[in-house]
């Protein structure tokens, strides 16, 4: 049983400028909202770090949850969606390479609530060690 989808994606040689800006990572959740077809549930929460601090930001989904942690000072982005029902893929790639400037970007995709040990069937023990 598959309880849903979690998307973590890492962008890396961005725009150090674009990762302490607000609005250059609103648009990348709106683009990706959109793209996906998610519900937004209230406001989405931003806060901005000080000085040359990044930014940290999380939205409620009715679908769960988008968050993205910024660090300008190594040109690095993380994003995490999580989505309890089936979405298409996104290019993350793209969207982040045009919207902060990322040359480079790592998605993993994880289905949640597989439980690993649903495929084992009659688990033979192992004695660990050996006889000398």
């Amino acid at each position: 049983m598959i309880v849903g989808t979690e998307w973590l994606i890492e962008a890396f040689g961005c725009d150090p400028a674009k990762l302490r800006e607000i609005d250059a990572l609103k648009s990348v959740f709106d683009k990706a909202v959109t793209g996906l077809g998610l519900k937004v549930l209230g406001a989405p929460q931003w806060h901005k770090f000080g000085g040359e601090g990044g930014v940290t930001g999380l939205t409620m989904l009715t679908e769960s949850h988008l968050a993205c942690h910024t660090y300008p000072e190594y040109g690095t982005a993380t994003f995490n969606l999580y989505c309890c029902r089936s979405r298409p893929e996104w290019d993350w790639e793209s969207n982040l390479r045009d919207l902060v400037g990322a040359t480079s970007v790592s998605v993993t995709r994880i289905q949640r609530g597989e439980d690993p040990n649903s495929a084992i069937r009659n688990p033979k023990s192992q004695a660990v060690g050996g006889e000398n």
